[in-house]
């Protein structure tokens, strides 16, 4: 097992093929943590092991220490639910030059494991043997062996290091004698087995990281089942015992817990200074504070450039504790105060509460939400089956369903839902999902699709925005093209089936999560041996299928031909300084029922000099004391839209103060381009976004550096790059600011960059250089550049 092997990793994002060179014991372990892991990943009790080595320096198993014999046999971790633990154990092995029976270790096995279910029978037994087929074994008696694991039903796997696999395939060459055997008669044993498999380990692997569904027994929750009102007319009325259980199941990522580094007291620093770093869990507090400034009138839309904004800020927040507040609950735009911290709930009684029928044909699906329950009748009650089997197969035979009341608890909040009759051959039994209120349900009404009025209320039959019959005719060709309910695989007689499968989608967030977690516990750095790919079942339906795109090829043609499609070239929606507005194509029609202004509607096209620039007049900007910096911001993220601005608004010279103003922020970023050093310390004094807020600080401050008239705001630029460096250094985040710094350089000294913003940078000196390793150091960081290289950043 000590002998290495070149393993194939993913590719690099340039394609460029990577091995890394490992053990065989190494990369076998890799199954055998893969598997482990899926025990603690699902956490049931009854997902127990042991791990049991052969070939090991010592001798401890539990027939040695009755009868000797079966030396180098060690159970190494005993039979228990597996934890991290037992992964730290793994890790430790190392191999050895001793050689072991691995029938010893079978025999071993079987016995430890008989020992520790003895109470246990109903308990499945498994056992997997992972080697190389080079230690040399003694197979008398193995008839004994295979006859004992039979009458205990243990189930055997053994996975091979490069054994032979016609299925895979894969056949080794120039394999030693003794592993020609030794792989023989494993095949040979396995087969005996009422219960056993050979595989070898490359394809092992590889099926480990498959997509598997977690199948759960669901517990049978007690409730009652009513038909009438039991308490005004209990003699037409009826009581039935039921129990309920999930049919279905909501199934989300595992969430990820978010770690940083602790502080260590003066004591622990003066210990060992490069001792471990030590991570500790971050948990959620919650502070609470009162913004006296908005009571007393104050404007709370100025920036925060200057540390005395800070400190006037600070002064107008006061500290409150939880207990003095009262809990509100949002109604419409204002909020509904609640001392006790709920509003009281309906005496409502626990219970299933059927409210009326109504016919199958006229449930709408959409209302369905929600996990869907079973309602099954008492199974130790046969005259409450007998009752709930005469609702369901009534329901069924009439083709209706039941609206029903469900309250899971004495006082709790109902919920409204339908029942649907099952008829099956040895049960009858009825399913429930969650229907909304009528007030969680929203309507929205849209201008017709196909029935166009024109202003004058005239109905219009011919218009850009009417399919014609030849569109119609070829659209309806295309999506016939895009059939695929033939496309699948053939079933046994020979018929298609179709190609989606609903059973076998599996949602790459969950699973691909799930694959993540497991790779980076089982190998020790995840630079050296990065995540594999997905596994081809998770991608199965992720690229559409080659004859269905096959199929409407000529379809497609046809429809760019008919709908006369061509590439349209970007608009250019930045509103220029000098007034000038994109002229307006003769077939760019609008909208029938969009409204006008009035401008528009008479006939009248605005003037060069009337193009809008603000939203509403502004207001005066304030300058900050701290601030001098005379900014003007860059309307390329808003695009012109005439039917909305005032005609007579002038372009503003400064960038205005008012709360509506577009904060620029492209969609998925946390900081906008407008006040980017205030949405920077925004978000830092949230916490847990430090990595995303520089990321997106280092994005804005290249892209306004690189704008036309830029030089306008060069020193809010520096300032930002002032707060990023500081943060990065403080945060860990010294690789993002050094790449920044050295793209931001390269970005600069081109031909259409700003030389002169690099040119104040490097007047600033240290405060804007590399951050070097040294000065990473002092805060528990690391930095690849030494001392003159973060000197010499120009």
């Amino acid at each position: 097992m000590g002998a290495t092997r070149s393993v194939e990793l993913p590719p690099t994002p340039n394609g460029e093929q990577r091995t890394t060179e490992m053990t065989n014991l190494e990369w076998s372990l890799q199954f055998v943590k893969l598997k482990i892991q899926e025990m603690i990943f699902n956490g049931r009790k009854t997902d127990q092991c042991g791990v049991i080595l052969f070939g090991s320096e010592e001798t401890e198993n539990i027939i040695h220490e009755k009868n000797g014999g079966y030396q180098h046999v060690s159970e190494y971790i005993p039979i228990a639910q597996p934890n991290s633990a037992t992964l730290a154990k793994l890790d430790a092995l190392q191999p050895s030059e001793y050689s072991g029976d691995p029938i010893d270790a079978l025999i071993v096995g079987i016995e430890t494991q008989d020992i520790y279910l003895n109470k246990k029978r109903t308990w499945t037994r498994k056992i997997v043997i992972v080697t190389d087929g080079q230690s040399p074994m003694e197979i008398e008696d193995w008839e004994a062996t295979v006859k004992k694991m039979n009458s205990l039903e243990i189930s055997l796997t053994i996975i091979g290091i490069d054994f032979d696999d016609d299925e895979f395939p894969f056949y080794e060459e120039d394999k030693s004698t003794i592993k020609v055997e030794n792989e023989a008669f494993y095949h040979k044993l396995t087969s005996a087995l009422d219960n056993g498999l050979v595989g070898t380990c490359i394809f092992a692997l590889q099926e480990i990281s498959r997509p598997d569904m977690k199948e759960t027994k669901s517990a049978l929750m007690g409730t009652v089942l009513r038909l009438g009102d039991v308490d005004v007319r209990p003699e037409e009325a009826i009581e039935i015992l039921v129990k309920a259980s999930k049919c279905t199941a909501l199934a989300r990522p595992k969430s990820w817990k978010k770690f940083c580094r602790r502080e260590k007291t003066d004591d622990e620093m003066q210990v060992d200074e490069e001792e471990m770093t030590v991570f500790a869990q971050l948990k959620m507090r919650s502070e609470y504070y009162i913004d006296r400034s908005t009571q007393e009138g104050e404007e709370q839309d100025k920036m925060d450039t200057g540390s005395d904004d800070e400190e006037d800020k600070d002064k107008n927040l006061e500290k409150v504790e939880k207990e003095q507040l009262i809990r509100g609950f949002k109604y419409g735009s204002t909020y509904a105060p609640c001392p006790d911290g709920q509003f009281r709930r309906l005496n409502t009684r626990k219970g299933i509460d059927i409210c009326g029928f109504f016919h199958a044909k006229n449930f709408r699906r959409e209302l369905a939400m929600g996990e869907v329950q079973y309602i099954w009748a008492d199974p130790g009650a046969p005259q409450q089956q007998v009752a709930l089997s005469s609702i369901v197969q009534a329901m069924f035979e009439k083709g209706v369903l039941a609206i029903a009341r469900w309250v899971s608890k004495d006082g709790m909040d109902p919920k409204m839902g339908v029942l649907e009759a099952h008829v099956d051959t040895n049960i009858d039994y009825l399913l429930w999902v969650q229907m909304p209120f009528a007030d969680d349900a929203r309507k929205y009404t849209f201008a017709s699709l196909e029935n166009l009025v024109s202003k004058n209320g005239e109905s219009v039959t011919k218009h850009p925005y009417l399919p014609t019959e030849d569109q119609l005719e070829v659209m309806g060709k295309f999506i016939d093209s895009m059939d695929i309910m033939d496309s699948g695989e053939k079933d046994d007689k020979g018929k298609p089936v179709p190609w989606y499968d609903t059973r076998k989608s599996y949602n790459p967030a969950i699973h691909r999560t799930k694959q993540a977690l497991f790779h980076s516990a089982v190998v020790n750095d995840i630079t050296s041996n990065p995540l594999p790919p997905p596994h081809p079942e998770l991608l199965k339906y992720i690229n559409p299928l080659r004859q269905a795109l096959e199929a409407s090829k000529d379809v497609i043609a046809e429809c760019k031909a008919v709908f006369k499609v061509k590439e349209v070239p970007k608009k250019a929606t930045k509103v220029r300084k000098d007034g000038h507005v994109r002229a307006v194509d003769e077939d760019e029609d609008m909208l029938l029922l969009d409204k006008k202004p009035a401008a528009l509607r008479k006939g009248k096209e605005p003037a060069a000099s009337q193009v809008p620039v603000s939203p509403k007049p502004a207001r005066p900007a304030k300058k900050s004391a701290a601030s001098d910096s005379e900014t003007e911001e860059e309307s390329d993220q808003e695009p012109l839209l005439l039917t909305k601005r005032p005609f007579n608004a002038l372009p503003t010279p400064e960038r205005s103060m008012s709360p509506d103003v577009d904060p620029g922020r492209a969609p998925g970023r946390i900081i906008g381009s407008t006040y980017p050093l205030r949405d920077f310390k925004t978000n830092l004094a949230q916490g847990d976004v430090v990595t995303k807020a520089v990321e997106d600080i280092g994005v804005i401050i290249k892209e306004v550096v690189l704008r036309p008239f830029a030089s306008r705001r060069h020193k809010e630029m520096i300032e930002c790059m002032i707060a990023m460096r500081d943060t990065s250094l403080k945060e860990d985040e010294i690789d993002a600011w050094n790449a920044f710094l050295k793209d931001l350089k390269e970005s600069c000294l081109r031909e259409a960059g700003n030389s002169e913003l690099w040119q104040e940078v490097q007047k600033l000196g240290r405060s804007l250089s590399l951050i070097s390793e040294p000065e990473a150091r002092k805060l528990g960081g690391h930095s690849q550049f030494s001392e003159s290289a973060s000197e010499a950043v120009s």
